[in-house]
Protein backbone atom coordinates (compact mmCIF):
# COMPACT_ATOMS: atom_id res chain seq x y z
CA UNK A 1 0.00 0.00 0.00
CA UNK A 2 1.28 3.59 -0.87
CA UNK A 3 2.00 6.14 1.82
CA UNK A 4 0.52 8.76 2.84
CA UNK A 5 3.00 11.77 2.58
CA UNK A 6 2.86 15.79 3.01
CA UNK A 7 2.54 16.90 -0.69
CA UNK A 8 1.45 20.61 0.92
CA UNK A 9 3.83 20.56 3.70
CA UNK A 10 5.46 23.72 2.70
CA UNK A 11 1.63 25.83 1.89
CA UNK A 12 0.56 27.05 4.89
CA UNK A 13 -1.26 29.97 6.34
CA UNK A 14 0.46 32.56 7.18
CA UNK A 15 -0.48 33.14 10.20
CA UNK A 16 -3.34 32.56 12.89
CA UNK A 17 -6.00 35.20 11.32
CA UNK A 18 -5.65 33.77 7.98
CA UNK A 19 -6.46 30.33 9.64
CA UNK A 20 -9.76 31.42 11.18
CA UNK A 21 -10.69 33.92 8.15
CA UNK A 22 -10.54 30.90 6.19
CA UNK A 23 -12.51 28.64 8.92
CA UNK A 24 -15.10 31.68 9.16
CA UNK A 25 -15.65 31.62 5.29
CA UNK A 26 -16.04 27.61 5.46
CA UNK A 27 -18.77 27.83 8.39
CA UNK A 28 -20.47 30.97 7.21
CA UNK A 29 -22.25 29.57 4.02
CA UNK A 30 -26.09 28.71 3.07
CA UNK A 31 -27.10 27.37 5.96
CA UNK A 32 -26.59 30.59 7.88
CA UNK A 33 -28.31 32.70 5.17
CA UNK A 34 -31.93 30.82 4.44
CA UNK A 35 -32.51 28.62 7.25
CA UNK A 36 -31.02 30.46 10.36
CA UNK A 37 -33.40 33.36 10.37
CA UNK A 38 -35.99 31.19 10.03
CA UNK A 39 -35.09 28.46 12.69
CA UNK A 40 -34.88 31.76 15.40
CA UNK A 41 -38.57 32.86 14.07
CA UNK A 42 -39.97 28.92 14.24
CA UNK A 43 -38.45 28.30 17.37
CA UNK A 44 -39.14 31.02 19.89
CA UNK A 45 -37.70 34.05 18.52
CA UNK A 46 -34.69 34.97 21.19
CA UNK A 47 -35.75 31.95 23.38
CA UNK A 48 -34.26 30.30 20.41
CA UNK A 49 -30.77 31.82 20.49
CA UNK A 50 -30.27 30.27 24.12
CA UNK A 51 -29.90 26.67 23.13
CA UNK A 52 -28.04 27.58 20.34
CA UNK A 53 -25.45 29.48 21.69
CA UNK A 54 -24.67 27.08 24.64
CA UNK A 55 -24.89 24.40 21.43
CA UNK A 56 -21.95 26.61 19.55
CA UNK A 57 -19.54 27.11 22.75
CA UNK A 58 -20.36 23.31 23.30
CA UNK A 59 -19.86 22.09 19.63
CA UNK A 60 -17.23 24.96 19.50
CA UNK A 61 -14.54 24.07 22.53
CA UNK A 62 -14.84 20.43 21.72
CA UNK A 63 -15.68 18.85 18.03
CA UNK A 64 -14.26 22.41 16.26
CA UNK A 65 -10.75 22.22 18.66
CA UNK A 66 -10.89 18.27 18.07
CA UNK A 67 -10.61 18.58 14.23
CA UNK A 68 -8.80 21.32 13.93
CA UNK A 69 -6.28 19.33 16.29
CA UNK A 70 -6.29 16.63 14.25
CA UNK A 71 -5.53 18.08 11.29
CA UNK A 72 -2.50 20.01 12.36
CA UNK A 73 -1.19 16.76 14.76
CA UNK A 74 -1.43 14.72 11.71
CA UNK A 75 -0.35 17.21 9.21
CA UNK A 76 -2.15 15.77 6.82
CA UNK A 77 -6.07 16.31 5.76
CA UNK A 78 -9.09 13.40 6.61
CA UNK A 79 -7.89 10.40 4.68
CA UNK A 80 -4.08 10.49 5.79
CA UNK A 81 -4.86 11.62 9.22
CA UNK A 82 -7.80 8.87 10.28
CA UNK A 83 -4.84 6.50 8.14
CA UNK A 84 -1.64 7.77 10.26
CA UNK A 85 -4.33 7.54 13.95
CA UNK A 86 -4.72 4.00 13.09
CA UNK A 87 -1.21 3.19 11.90
CA UNK A 88 -0.25 4.69 15.46
CA UNK A 89 -2.92 2.47 17.14
CA UNK A 90 -0.88 -0.69 15.28
CA UNK A 91 -4.77 -1.34 13.91
CA UNK A 92 -3.44 -1.48 10.35
CA UNK A 93 -3.62 1.78 8.07
CA UNK A 94 -5.77 -0.22 5.60
CA UNK A 95 -8.44 0.60 8.24
CA UNK A 96 -8.13 4.00 8.80
CA UNK A 97 -7.81 4.72 4.88
CA UNK A 98 -11.14 3.16 4.51
CA UNK A 99 -12.58 5.19 7.47
CA UNK A 100 -11.06 8.77 6.04
CA UNK A 101 -12.58 8.32 2.73
CA UNK A 102 -16.05 8.40 4.04
CA UNK A 103 -15.83 12.61 5.65
CA UNK A 104 -14.17 13.02 2.25
CA UNK A 105 -16.87 11.45 -0.02
CA UNK A 106 -19.18 13.68 2.49
CA UNK A 107 -17.38 16.37 2.11
CA UNK A 108 -17.33 15.99 -2.27
CA UNK A 109 -20.89 15.09 -2.27
CA UNK A 110 -21.59 18.07 -0.28
CA UNK A 111 -19.94 19.81 -2.92
CA UNK A 112 -21.59 18.77 -6.18
CA UNK A 113 -24.49 19.96 -4.85
CA UNK A 114 -23.37 23.30 -3.65
CA UNK A 115 -21.72 24.16 -6.66
CA UNK A 116 -25.12 24.08 -8.38
CA UNK A 117 -26.11 26.55 -5.76
CA UNK A 118 -23.53 28.74 -6.83
CA UNK A 119 -24.40 28.99 -10.33
CA UNK A 120 -27.77 29.77 -9.20
CA UNK A 121 -26.53 32.55 -6.97
CA UNK A 122 -24.17 33.73 -9.93
CA UNK A 123 -27.31 33.82 -12.51
CA UNK A 124 -28.84 36.14 -9.92
CA UNK A 125 -26.10 38.83 -9.36
CA UNK A 126 -25.59 39.09 -12.66
CA UNK A 127 -29.55 39.54 -13.24
CA UNK A 128 -29.17 42.40 -10.32
CA UNK A 129 -26.58 44.08 -12.30
CA UNK A 130 -28.66 44.26 -15.54
CA UNK A 131 -31.52 44.84 -13.76
CA UNK A 132 -34.02 42.13 -14.86
CA UNK A 133 -34.36 40.96 -11.02
CA UNK A 134 -36.62 44.13 -10.70
CA UNK A 135 -38.82 43.79 -14.10
CA UNK A 136 -39.20 39.91 -13.25
CA UNK A 137 -43.19 39.41 -13.81
CA UNK A 138 -43.39 35.77 -11.80
CA UNK A 139 -40.11 35.16 -9.48
CA UNK A 140 -41.47 31.63 -8.94
CA UNK A 141 -41.74 30.20 -12.71
CA UNK A 142 -38.22 32.04 -13.32
CA UNK A 143 -36.25 30.12 -10.51
CA UNK A 144 -38.19 27.52 -11.43
CA UNK A 145 -37.11 27.10 -15.11
CA UNK A 146 -33.30 27.99 -13.61
CA UNK A 147 -33.55 25.05 -10.77
CA UNK A 148 -35.04 22.43 -13.87
CA UNK A 149 -33.31 19.18 -14.64
CA UNK A 150 -30.23 20.61 -16.63
CA UNK A 151 -31.43 24.17 -16.07
CA UNK A 152 -28.32 26.04 -14.94
CA UNK A 153 -25.72 24.21 -16.74
CA UNK A 154 -23.63 27.23 -18.48
CA UNK A 155 -24.22 28.93 -14.67
CA UNK A 156 -23.19 26.01 -12.67
CA UNK A 157 -20.24 25.40 -14.79
CA UNK A 158 -19.06 29.18 -14.69
CA UNK A 159 -19.24 29.32 -10.74
CA UNK A 160 -17.26 26.03 -10.45
CA UNK A 161 -14.24 27.09 -12.43
CA UNK A 162 -14.34 30.45 -10.77
CA UNK A 163 -13.90 28.73 -7.23
CA UNK A 164 -11.15 26.44 -8.62
CA UNK A 165 -9.26 28.86 -10.15
CA UNK A 166 -8.94 30.72 -6.98
CA UNK A 167 -8.31 27.30 -5.07
CA UNK A 168 -5.41 26.80 -7.93
CA UNK A 169 -2.98 29.47 -6.31
CA UNK A 170 -2.84 27.36 -3.58
CA UNK A 171 -3.48 27.85 0.41
CA UNK A 172 -1.51 30.99 1.11
CA UNK A 173 -2.18 32.87 -1.80
CA UNK A 174 -5.22 31.55 -2.84
CA UNK A 175 -7.83 30.10 0.07
CA UNK A 176 -5.92 32.60 2.71
CA UNK A 177 -6.17 35.47 0.65
CA UNK A 178 -9.87 34.67 -1.01
CA UNK A 179 -11.07 34.56 2.29
CA UNK A 180 -9.36 37.59 3.57
CA UNK A 181 -11.12 39.32 1.20
CA UNK A 182 -14.69 37.76 1.22
CA UNK A 183 -15.37 37.59 4.54
CA UNK A 184 -14.62 40.82 5.94
CA UNK A 185 -16.20 42.09 2.43
CA UNK A 186 -19.40 40.19 3.49
CA UNK A 187 -19.77 41.49 6.91
CA UNK A 188 -19.86 44.79 5.37
CA UNK A 189 -21.90 44.55 2.60
CA UNK A 190 -25.03 42.92 5.20
CA UNK A 191 -24.08 45.54 7.35
CA UNK A 192 -24.98 48.24 4.80
CA UNK A 193 -27.80 46.17 4.08
CA UNK A 194 -29.12 45.91 7.31
CA UNK A 195 -29.32 49.66 7.97
CA UNK A 196 -31.17 50.27 4.39
CA UNK A 197 -33.32 47.58 5.81
CA UNK A 198 -34.28 48.81 9.57
CA UNK A 199 -35.54 52.29 7.56
CA UNK A 200 -37.99 50.04 5.74
CA UNK A 201 -41.60 50.86 7.00
CA UNK A 202 -42.78 47.32 8.68
CA UNK A 203 -39.51 46.17 9.12
CA UNK A 204 -40.13 46.16 13.19
CA UNK A 205 -42.42 43.08 12.38
CA UNK A 206 -39.52 41.40 11.60
CA UNK A 207 -37.65 42.28 14.38
CA UNK A 208 -40.44 40.76 16.14
CA UNK A 209 -40.75 37.65 14.69
CA UNK A 210 -36.59 37.01 15.24
CA UNK A 211 -35.97 38.53 18.83
CA UNK A 212 -38.89 38.59 20.59
CA UNK A 213 -38.83 35.68 22.86
CA UNK A 214 -41.14 32.74 23.61
CA UNK A 215 -40.07 31.25 26.54
CA UNK A 216 -42.73 28.57 25.89
CA UNK A 217 -40.97 27.08 23.07
CA UNK A 218 -37.94 26.13 25.24
CA UNK A 219 -40.38 23.20 27.14
CA UNK A 220 -40.22 21.95 23.27
CA UNK A 221 -37.77 19.11 22.88
CA UNK A 222 -37.58 20.12 18.92
CA UNK A 223 -36.44 23.53 20.00
CA UNK A 224 -33.03 21.76 21.57
CA UNK A 225 -32.68 19.50 18.69
CA UNK A 226 -33.03 21.68 15.54
CA UNK A 227 -30.68 24.03 17.80
CA UNK A 228 -28.69 21.83 18.78
CA UNK A 229 -28.46 20.49 14.41
CA UNK A 230 -28.18 24.41 13.29
CA UNK A 231 -25.05 24.86 15.62
CA UNK A 232 -23.79 21.38 14.07
CA UNK A 233 -23.73 22.26 10.94
CA UNK A 234 -23.12 26.11 10.85
CA UNK A 235 -19.56 25.24 12.66
CA UNK A 236 -18.85 22.65 9.73
CA UNK A 237 -18.04 19.64 11.51
CA UNK A 238 -17.89 16.87 9.09
CA UNK A 239 -14.28 14.80 9.40
CA UNK A 240 -13.07 16.46 6.31
CA UNK A 241 -12.89 20.97 6.02
CA UNK A 242 -11.60 21.62 9.74
CA UNK A 243 -9.39 18.47 9.33
CA UNK A 244 -7.53 19.85 6.04
CA UNK A 245 -7.26 23.27 7.20
CA UNK A 246 -6.30 22.16 10.29
CA UNK A 247 -3.45 20.25 8.96
CA UNK A 248 -2.33 23.62 7.11
CA UNK A 249 -1.75 25.31 10.45
CA UNK A 250 1.06 26.14 12.22
CA UNK A 251 2.29 24.97 15.50
CA UNK A 252 2.64 28.21 17.22
CA UNK A 253 -1.41 28.96 17.23
CA UNK A 254 -3.88 28.42 19.90
CA UNK A 255 -6.39 26.28 18.54
CA UNK A 256 -8.87 26.76 21.52
CA UNK A 257 -8.80 30.69 20.64
CA UNK A 258 -8.93 30.19 17.39
CA UNK A 259 -12.25 27.74 17.25
CA UNK A 260 -13.84 30.63 19.72
CA UNK A 261 -13.49 33.44 16.84
CA UNK A 262 -15.17 31.21 14.53
CA UNK A 263 -17.78 30.46 16.76
CA UNK A 264 -18.38 33.99 17.19
CA UNK A 265 -18.04 35.46 13.68
CA UNK A 266 -20.07 32.34 12.60
CA UNK A 267 -23.00 33.33 14.81
CA UNK A 268 -22.64 37.00 14.07
CA UNK A 269 -23.25 36.01 10.34
CA UNK A 270 -26.31 34.32 10.87
CA UNK A 271 -27.83 36.94 12.94
CA UNK A 272 -26.78 39.59 10.30
CA UNK A 273 -28.56 37.33 7.77
CA UNK A 274 -31.53 37.47 9.87
CA UNK A 275 -31.86 40.98 10.28
CA UNK A 276 -31.52 41.53 6.31
CA UNK A 277 -33.81 39.22 5.08
CA UNK A 278 -36.65 38.76 7.83
CA UNK A 279 -37.32 42.57 8.27
CA UNK A 280 -37.39 43.39 4.31
CA UNK A 281 -39.61 39.78 4.33
CA UNK A 282 -42.58 41.77 6.70
CA UNK A 283 -42.00 44.98 5.39
CA UNK A 284 -44.01 43.66 1.90
CA UNK A 285 -46.35 41.39 3.85
CA UNK A 286 -44.33 38.40 2.40
CA UNK A 287 -44.52 34.83 4.39
CA UNK A 288 -41.20 34.35 5.67
CA UNK A 289 -40.09 30.60 4.53
CA UNK A 290 -36.52 28.70 4.23
CA UNK A 291 -34.52 27.64 2.11
CA UNK A 292 -33.56 28.21 -1.93
CA UNK A 293 -37.05 29.61 -2.29
CA UNK A 294 -36.13 32.27 0.62
CA UNK A 295 -33.14 33.61 -1.68
CA UNK A 296 -34.43 32.80 -5.05
CA UNK A 297 -37.93 33.67 -4.62
CA UNK A 298 -39.25 35.52 -1.75
CA UNK A 299 -36.26 37.74 -1.88
CA UNK A 300 -36.48 39.26 -5.57
CA UNK A 301 -39.77 39.68 -5.29
CA UNK A 302 -39.40 42.00 -2.38
CA UNK A 303 -36.16 43.33 -4.04
CA UNK A 304 -38.92 44.77 -6.74
CA UNK A 305 -40.94 47.04 -4.50
CA UNK A 306 -38.10 48.41 -2.59
CA UNK A 307 -36.00 52.07 -3.13
CA UNK A 308 -33.28 51.30 -5.16
CA UNK A 309 -34.19 47.75 -5.23
CA UNK A 310 -31.28 46.82 -8.18
CA UNK A 311 -28.72 48.45 -6.13
CA UNK A 312 -29.60 46.12 -3.01
CA UNK A 313 -29.55 43.16 -5.34
CA UNK A 314 -26.00 43.06 -6.61
CA UNK A 315 -25.07 43.95 -2.72
CA UNK A 316 -27.39 41.23 -2.13
CA UNK A 317 -26.20 38.51 -4.05
CA UNK A 318 -22.32 40.03 -4.42
CA UNK A 319 -22.40 39.24 -0.62
CA UNK A 320 -24.45 35.65 -0.68
CA UNK A 321 -21.73 34.42 -3.42
CA UNK A 322 -18.57 35.51 -1.43
CA UNK A 323 -20.21 33.08 1.39
CA UNK A 324 -20.76 29.85 -0.85
CA UNK A 325 -17.35 30.95 -2.70
CA UNK A 326 -15.82 30.54 0.19
CA UNK A 327 -17.76 27.09 1.60
CA UNK A 328 -17.51 25.63 -1.83
CA UNK A 329 -13.53 25.50 -1.57
CA UNK A 330 -13.19 24.17 2.35
CA UNK A 331 -15.82 21.64 0.75
CA UNK A 332 -13.13 20.81 -2.88
CA UNK A 333 -10.22 20.97 -0.50
CA UNK A 334 -10.38 17.52 1.09
CA UNK A 335 -11.19 15.43 -1.87
CA UNK A 336 -8.03 17.78 -3.64
CA UNK A 337 -5.70 17.43 -0.38
CA UNK A 338 -6.52 13.72 -0.60
CA UNK A 339 -5.45 12.96 -4.33
CA UNK A 340 -2.34 15.41 -3.67
CA UNK A 341 -1.14 13.29 -0.65
CA UNK A 342 -2.43 9.74 -1.57
CA UNK A 343 -1.21 9.26 -5.35
CA UNK A 344 1.21 12.53 -5.13
CA UNK A 345 -0.37 14.26 -7.96
CA UNK A 346 0.37 18.41 -8.54
CA UNK A 347 -2.30 20.73 -7.26
CA UNK A 348 -3.86 21.79 -10.78
CA UNK A 349 -4.20 17.95 -11.60
CA UNK A 350 -6.24 17.67 -8.76
CA UNK A 351 -8.62 20.58 -9.10
CA UNK A 352 -9.02 19.29 -12.59
CA UNK A 353 -9.82 15.72 -11.21
CA UNK A 354 -12.21 16.96 -8.71
CA UNK A 355 -13.59 19.21 -11.19
CA UNK A 356 -14.63 17.00 -13.25
CA UNK A 357 -16.20 14.89 -11.18
CA UNK A 358 -17.81 17.69 -9.45
CA UNK A 359 -19.10 19.03 -12.65
CA UNK A 360 -19.68 15.65 -14.23
CA UNK A 361 -21.86 14.24 -11.52
CA UNK A 362 -23.20 17.94 -10.60
CA UNK A 363 -25.37 18.44 -14.25
CA UNK A 364 -27.39 14.82 -13.29
CA UNK A 365 -28.13 16.24 -9.56
CA UNK A 366 -29.62 19.96 -10.62
CA UNK A 367 -33.17 20.26 -10.87
CA UNK A 368 -35.70 16.86 -9.14
CA UNK A 369 -32.64 15.24 -7.78
CA UNK A 370 -30.89 18.07 -6.13
CA UNK A 371 -32.50 17.72 -2.69
CA UNK A 372 -32.68 14.35 -2.22
CA UNK A 373 -29.27 14.29 -2.92
CA UNK A 374 -27.83 17.49 -0.23
CA UNK A 375 -30.45 15.74 2.58
CA UNK A 376 -29.23 12.26 1.33
CA UNK A 377 -25.37 13.48 2.12
CA UNK A 378 -26.30 16.00 5.03
CA UNK A 379 -28.53 13.43 7.07
CA UNK A 380 -26.12 9.95 6.80
CA UNK A 381 -22.75 11.15 5.79
CA UNK A 382 -21.88 14.14 7.30
CA UNK A 383 -22.62 14.05 10.84
CA UNK A 384 -20.90 10.67 10.60
CA UNK A 385 -17.68 11.56 9.53
CA UNK A 386 -17.62 14.55 12.57
CA UNK A 387 -18.57 11.40 14.75
CA UNK A 388 -15.33 9.77 12.74
CA UNK A 389 -13.09 12.33 13.42
CA UNK A 390 -14.36 12.86 17.28
CA UNK A 391 -14.10 9.13 18.25
CA UNK A 392 -10.62 8.76 16.19
CA UNK A 393 -9.13 11.78 17.97
CA UNK A 394 -10.47 11.34 21.92
CA UNK A 395 -10.90 7.75 22.04
CA UNK A 396 -8.40 6.03 18.86
CA UNK A 397 -5.43 8.29 19.53
CA UNK A 398 -6.05 8.46 23.32
CA UNK A 399 -6.64 11.16 25.94
CA UNK A 400 -2.89 12.11 26.00
CA UNK A 401 -2.68 12.86 21.86
CA UNK A 402 -5.71 14.80 22.26
CA UNK A 403 -4.50 17.15 25.32
CA UNK A 404 -0.75 17.41 23.81
CA UNK A 405 -2.56 18.39 20.41
CA UNK A 406 -5.13 20.83 21.26
CA UNK A 407 -2.38 22.17 23.68
CA UNK A 408 0.16 23.10 21.05
CA UNK A 409 1.10 26.58 20.70
CA UNK A 410 -1.42 27.31 24.07
CA UNK A 411 0.61 29.16 27.13
CA UNK A 412 -2.32 28.87 29.63
CA UNK A 413 -2.70 25.09 30.43
CA UNK A 414 -5.78 23.23 28.97
CA UNK A 415 -8.13 22.29 32.10
CA UNK A 416 -9.41 19.31 33.36
CA UNK A 417 -12.74 19.52 31.16
CA UNK A 418 -11.15 18.72 27.89
CA UNK A 419 -11.55 15.01 28.43
CA UNK A 420 -15.01 14.40 29.79
CA UNK A 421 -16.40 16.93 27.34
CA UNK A 422 -14.89 15.75 24.41
CA UNK A 423 -14.81 11.93 24.60
CA UNK A 424 -18.64 11.61 26.32
CA UNK A 425 -20.02 14.62 25.64
CA UNK A 426 -19.04 16.23 22.61
CA UNK A 427 -19.28 12.09 20.97
CA UNK A 428 -22.86 11.82 22.17
CA UNK A 429 -23.67 14.63 20.77
CA UNK A 430 -22.71 13.77 17.78
CA UNK A 431 -24.14 10.73 17.79
CA UNK A 432 -27.51 12.80 18.94
CA UNK A 433 -26.83 14.74 16.04
CA UNK A 434 -26.88 11.58 13.55
CA UNK A 435 -30.03 9.58 15.33
CA UNK A 436 -31.96 12.46 15.24
CA UNK A 437 -31.49 13.42 11.91
CA UNK A 438 -32.31 10.08 10.70
CA UNK A 439 -35.18 10.56 12.37
CA UNK A 440 -36.53 14.10 11.55
CA UNK A 441 -35.09 13.93 8.38
CA UNK A 442 -32.73 16.28 8.74
CA UNK A 443 -32.00 18.79 11.63
CA UNK A 444 -29.86 21.28 9.90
Amino acid sequence: MKMIHQSTANDKFKNKWGFIIACIGSSVGMANIWLFPYRIGEFGGAAFLIPYILFVILIGYTGVIGEMAFGRSMQTGPLGAFTKAFQMKKEGSRIGELIGLIPVIGSLGIAIGYSVVIGWILRYLFSSITGSIVRTEDAGAEFGALASNFGSIPWHTLGLVIVLLCMSFGVAKGIEKINKFMMPAFFVLFLLLAVQVARLPGASAGYEYMFRPDWSAMLNPKTWVYAMGQAFFSLSLAGSGTVVYGSYLNKDVDILSSAKNVAIFDTLAAILAGIVIIPAVFAYNTAPNSGPGLLFITIPTVIQNLPFGRLFAVIFFLAVLFAGVTSLMNLLESPVEALQTRFHLPRKLSLAIVGIVTLGVGVFVEGDLLSAWMDSISIYVIPLGALLAGITMFWVCGSRFARNAIQEGRKKPVGKWLEPMTKYVFCGVAVAVYILGIFFGGIG
